[in-house]
Parts: structure tokens; sequence; C-alpha cells
């Protein structure tokens, strides 16, 4: 096989969540503990961070794989969903996976796969550990799949478990309340290992206080220990100040993700890289300082407020949920624009309803179906969006919906596309 026959081989024999949903889950480690068997335990040959969270997951894990790579480290970066190539998921040193690797693995254990049968996600998380055992990482930073406790990421042994926030999505696994939500994300904390929440939650906090004290670990809420002051776009890059407490952490940290929702993740990655540094590790102002500045360089990915066109001006974002879809909105609040042209594209196990419900009533939106099974089919989104009084055209494609609306837009409109990663995929 070459490298298309095996992306088409793994695509078409595993089930795969973010294209099909339900069908896809499997609800133990079963699989990924067989499959790490078979590989001789790739995971415990180097140390990893543990990224979880609702939103900011992909952010602060690109943002810390940086930083590390400044610092003088051999980091890998395990990542989902990829939008254009399935080695985005797996890469070392800011590169993703080669292809002639990708295809040697398969073919060696294709007989091991048809046998255990294991979930896309489960042989993508298998093949990350593996590869990164290979190339002999000093650390591997792994964002979780979906949920915590029973998430195929979840093999590893963590030096820092990292969680971002606690937000409502994928109920129907995790729960229907932030409570239990927090739960299940917590299930990737380990024993003797520092915990870092991005977020203090009212809801959630004693859930992951309540973990540190039975596994007897320190933790930290990066918002109590970072504040950020001075945020500024200038030249298209994200300037900050940061505090820690009362005094000057960092004055003019820079960064090219431009998204308001890296407010957020700041104070989450520099917490995290707190825990890491002493001892063996020594990560200095101007590692931070560069791993932020060169993050596009050394752990480069797509789809976070990243502008395709400036005539027009065309913007895509992936988020994807009710958290996410607020912090597009505040995001567009404060970009200038005339008139907002929307290409909107939602997935069937969203709460849509919730989603359309914060969306701005002045924009003009172009609905869709991004060209995937789980995708929702555009006469029901826009019984949804004619519910919450959005007004719009509707459109058999993603391709034509953008085109429509890049023709439609003057001079000084925005073009927006989002509502879910497979939309924006697909314009990318």
């Amino acid at each position: 096989m070459n490298y298309k026959q095996t992306i088409d081989y793994i695509f078409d024999l595993l089930p795969m969540y973010q294209r099909i949903g339900k069908a896809a889950y499997k609800s133990d480690l079963t699989n990924t503990l067989l499959l790490m068997e078979a590989l001789d335990s790739p995971e415990v040959r180097y140390k990893n961070i543990h990224v979880g969270g609702t939103n900011g997951k992909g952010s602060t894990s690109h943002l810390l794989a940086s930083i590390l790579k400044e610092a003088g480290l051999k980091v890998g970066l395990f990542t989902s969903p990829h939008l254009k190539d399935f080695r985005e998921r797996i890469m070392v040193e800011g590169r993703m996976v080669g292809k002639r690797w990708v295809t040697a693995f398969v073919k060696k254990n294709k007989q091991l796969i048809e046998e255990i049968k294991p979930s896309f996600f489960e042989l993508t998380a298998a093949m990350a550990f593996k590869y990164f055992a290979e190339q002999k990482v000093d650390f591997a930073v792994i964002e979780v799949g979906m949920g915590g406790r029973l998430d195929s990421t979840n093999v590893i042994i963590s030096y820092t478990s990292i969680i971002t926030n606690i937000s409502y999505d994928h109920t129907q696994f995790l729960g229907n309340t932030l409570y239990d939500i927090a739960k299940e994300k917590a299930g990737i904390i380990k024993t003797r290992s520092p915990i870092v929440i991005g977020e203090t939650q009212e809801e959630t906090k004693e859930v992951f206080i309540d973990k540190a004290k039975e596994k007897g670990n320190r933790i930290y809420f990066a918002d109590k220990e970072f504040s950020i002051t001075n945020d500024r776009i200038i030249d298209d890059k994200l300037h900050v100040d940061v505090f820690k407490g009362d005094s000057m952490y960092i004055k003019d940290l820079i960064c090219p993700l431009i998204g308001k929702y890296q407010l957020k993740n700041i104070p989450t990655v520099l917490c995290a890289i707190e825990q890491l540094d002493g001892g063996m590790f020594h990560i200095t102002k101007k590692d931070i300082k560069n791993g932020f500045f060169f993050v596009q360089k050394n752990a480069p990915f797509m789809g976070r407020w990243q502008k395709i066109s400036d005539n027009p001006k065309t913007i895509l974002d992936i988020g994807h949920n009710e958290a996410g879809i607020r912090c597009v909105v505040e995001q567009l609040k404060t970009t200038p624009y005339e008139q907002l042209h929307f290409v909107l594209g939602v997935v069937n196990d969203k709460d849509v309803d919730a989603m359309l419900k914060i969306l701005p009533k002045d924009a003009k939106y172009y609905l869709c179906k991004a060209n995937i099974p789980r995708g929702m089919d555009v006469e029901t989104l826009s019984k949804k969006a004619k519910k919450a009084n959005l007004s719009f055209e509707k459109y058999s494609s993603v391709k034509q919906a953008l085109k429509k609306a890049q023709k439609n837009a003057k001079e000084n409109d925005l073009v927006f596309v989002g509502g879910s990663a497979f939309v924006v995929a697909e314009c990318l």
C-alpha cells in the first residue's frame, strides 16, 4: 500500500467518531491496552504532559510544545482532529510524521489491527505513542480526544495533568451537568503529578480539589496564579503583559494566535510551564517568549481565528460547541466590519439550539453541511436557524456557501466560517 491507500484503509476499516459519531465511541480502554502491550508499551518511554478540558486543548498543547522546543527539548505532539492531512495529529519537533512511517506501521501491524478492531482514534493514539518512542522524545504533549477517564490517551503516566476548562459538550457520553463532565475530565489525573486547572469554575472546582487530595497532588488554578493586562492587537499579533500575583511576570508577550480566548489559554500554559521548570528542566523567560512568538514554526496548526483571505476578509475558527461559539461571538464584537457573512455548518450531536441562540442576529447566514455522515442536514439546520430568528440562505455544499458569501461581501465586510471543525477543514 502507498500512503493514500493506507489512509483510505484505516478510514474505511475503523470507525471514526468525528465522522459517524456515537457508533465509533468505545467506552473502555481495553483495545488501547491491547495495542500498547503488542507494541511493547511505548507510552512509558518518555515523559508525558496530558491536556484535557472542553475548549482550548489544542492551542494549549501547541503552545506548550513550542516552549519546550525552545528550551532545547525534543518534543512530540499528539492532537486531534486533523483539518487537511492525517499526519497533523502526530508531530515531533514541529514536523509531521512521515508518510513512509505511517504506511510501514500499518503494513507491519495489519494483522493486529484486524484482530483487535480498534476505533480510528485508538489506533491513532497507539501510532503516536510508538512514533514518539522511536523518535526518543524527551516530552510528549498529549491532547485528550474526548472526556478523560475512558479516553484512549489515558493509558499514559502524566508528568503534569492539565484541564483547561469545563463546559457542555458530548453530554451523551460525559453527563448532563458540569459536575459530572468535570468528574470524567478529572479521570486523567494521576498520582503524584501536579494538576493545572485553566479556569476556576464554582460548579467544578471541588471535583478537582477532591481529586488532588485523593491522589496526593499539588493543584494550581492558573487564573488565580497569573493575570493578563493590556491586551492589544499589533501587526496581526496578540500582545499582552502578564502578572504573577502583584508582580510583572512577562512584559509584552507576543502571540500570533490572536483569538481573545487565548487570554484564557496563556495563564494555563504559563502555570503548566512553571510546574516543569526546575530540576533537570530549566525553562527561561526567553524560552517562553520565543515559544509563543514562534509557535507556528515550532508546532504549526490551523483553524484558530485563521485568516485565509484579505479580499474579502475571510476568517475561520473551529469553535464547535456553546462555549466555543461564545468565544467566537466575543471576538467578532471586537472585529471591525460593515456586514458579517457567516458560513455555518454543524454536527448532529451538539446542542445546536444553544449555539444558534447566541449568534449575532444582524449577520447573513449561509447554511451548509460538511461532507461527513455526522453533519446536520441543511433542512434541519434551517428550521433551527428560523426558530433562532437568523436570516439565512441554504447551500448544498460548504464550498458553494463560501463562494457565495465571498461573492456577496463588499470591501469592508467580513466573511466568517465556523460551527464545526469539518466545515473549516473543507474551506482549507
